[in-house]
């Protein structure tokens, strides 16, 4: 569907954003403290939202609480469940066009883009539900040591705490609560002050869906109320996505009180690109992909690893695919890449372009503002070349559209340059032979290996290796991080499982 410009510029399509969603009802706030999204774009005030307090922290973390203890929720079949997800996921596809525009005002996504990435959605849900069918709740088990029937069951963990990004916040609320909410957990979602439109948008399609009182609450809240969430002994597990260094605060917080966790954190991910490679289709695709988000992606290829001796004509390819990016508005049809998501981050990718600058590396495309853009909080796609894999650029994650061209000496030298990094995200081998890409690929300490274009797929597994995270989310992996493991041992065959013999 086309969005015209007056459409692209309206209100928020959310009821109300002024309150909170926690058991059930829609609550006013105990403060008249508020949080102001501003749009990247037009750097205008897109949405103000409430502004949690820890009385409203703990507010939610009550209700989750009381409905995974004394709710039917957690007593439901999975079947049962499941059709809540159905129920979600089909009240998603109704608001598809309000959950795009939001997240293009709060993002700069491109929205064409963005509606499409929304209208994936569902299926999420849908899958969830699905396992609900032939995931293995409960095993039967031969005991060794003593009793007659041994039985293996995995049971929701409790009450989560799933804490997201501005970046993409509905792609990734989708994977921590459908899975969640399948294994009979409740959970407090809180959202990023940056970007809470979809949040709330999740509250209102969960009302409409009917889930029991509690089983969902939602806030947003900024880092010193959030930390309430992770440290409340009332919350059994937290589920979060964001950067490095806020998950290792999380870590340590909840390794107090020994509370689970998954984190989905940073990533610095090499693309590896062997002598066969086609260097101009290697660096369309590198280059296109960046575009996404403006390289606001844990997992974007950032660090191009080649040969010496094809550095320099990969470098050239590169700046002339990544500079030809048509950078905009991203409600116009044209626009290939819109600005980045907030002010900071902004300002963030600047300073790193600048230390680049100093180092003594190859500009080669980029490294300022666009010249036609004189608002919003744009920065021209930028390549720098001739980088050595220990300098600034190269070892921390700038979070923008940045690439780093490194150049090695050998297919082994490259290998070991793409592991040297504290992250493991994300990776790619580029090469027209598909075994020689999958020999590099087993090398490379990363989550995800791609061939010949940036990949990831949540339906399979996502998740890092080294600080990049802990755990999984998506495919049958990112369900058991809401479960619990639990061994039972009768000294006889029960009715149930006499009666299925």
């Amino acid at each position: 569907m086309t969005v015209t410009s007056h459409q692209a510029r309206s209100d928020a399509p959310l009821r109300r954003p002024d309150q909170f969603y926690i058991a059930g009802e829609w609550v006013a706030p105990s403060t008249t403290a508020t949080i102001e999204v501003v749009d990247p774009t037009t750097e205008e005030l897109y949405l103000r939202v409430a502004d949690a307090q820890p009385a409203d922290m703990a507010r939610a973390i009550a209700a989750a609480r009381t409905a995974f203890d004394t709710g039917p929720w957690p007593g439901l079949t999975h079947a049962e469940r499941a059709g809540y997800l159905r129920a979600i996921a089909d009240g998603i596809r109704g608001r598809v066009d309000d959950a795009s525009g939001i997240w293009s005002r709060e993002a700069g996504v491109v929205h064409r883009i963005a509606r499409f990435s929304i209208g994936t959605l569902p299926a999420v849900y849908d899958y969830y539900a699905g396992l609900a069918d032939d995931f293995p709740f409960a095993e039967r088990a031969t005991p060794g040591g003593g009793g007659e029937y041994g039985l293996l069951v995995r049971e929701p963990v409790g009450v989560v705490g799933a804490i997201v990004p501005w970046n993409a916040p509905m792609q990734l609320i989708a994977y921590k609560i459908a899975p969640a909410l399948l294994a009979g957990c409740t959970v407090v979602l809180k959202a990023s002050p940056e970007a809470p439109g979809g949040a709330y948008l999740m509250a209102e399609v969960a009302e409409a869906a009917g889930l029991p009182p509690g089983v969902l609450n939602v806030v947003t809240a900024d880092r010193e109320v959030s930390e309430l969430l992770v440290t409340d002994a009332r919350v059994d597990k937290i589920a979060f996505t964001g950067s490095t260094a806020a998950g290792r605060r999380i870590a340590s917080l909840c390794g107090n009180r020994i509370a689970r966790y998954t984190l989905e954190l940073g990533g610095k991910s090499a693309a590896v690109v062997l002598d066969d490679a086609d260097l101009q289709q290697t660096a369309l695709a590198l280059s296109r992909a960046e575009c996404f988000l403006s390289g606001q992606v844990c997992s974007s290829l950032t660090r191009i690893i080649v040969s010496r001796h094809r550095h320099d004509a990969l470098l050239d390819a590169l700046a002339a695919s990544f500079s030809a990016v048509r950078v905009g508005d991203p409600f116009e049809a044209t626009t290939e890449m819109g600005p980045l998501s907030v002010r900071r981050q902004r300002d963030k990718v600047l300073g790193y372009i600048e230390q680049g600058k100093a180092s003594g590396a190859t500009l080669a495309a980029g490294g300022g503002r666009p010249r036609h853009l004189d608002r919003g909080w744009f920065v021209e796609p930028t390549v720098f070349g001739n980088v050595d894999n220990s300098s600034t650029i190269a070892r921390e994650e700038i979070f923008g559209p940045v690439l780093t061209v490194i150049p090695v000496d050998d297919e082994a030298a490259a290998v070991r340059t793409a592991n040297d990094t504290i992250y493991g995200l994300n990776a790619s081998v580029f090469t027209d032979d598909v075994d020689r890409a999958l020999a590099v690929a087993r090398q490379l300490r990363s989550g995800t290996v791609g061939h010949n274009d940036f990949r990831t797929d949540f339906g399979i597994g996502f998740g890092g290796f080294k600080q990049s995270g802990v755990g999984r989310e998506g495919g049958r992996d990112g369900l058991l991080p809401y479960l619990e493991s639990k061994t039972i041992i009768l000294n006889a065959t029960p009715a149930d499982a006499r009666t299925e013999g």
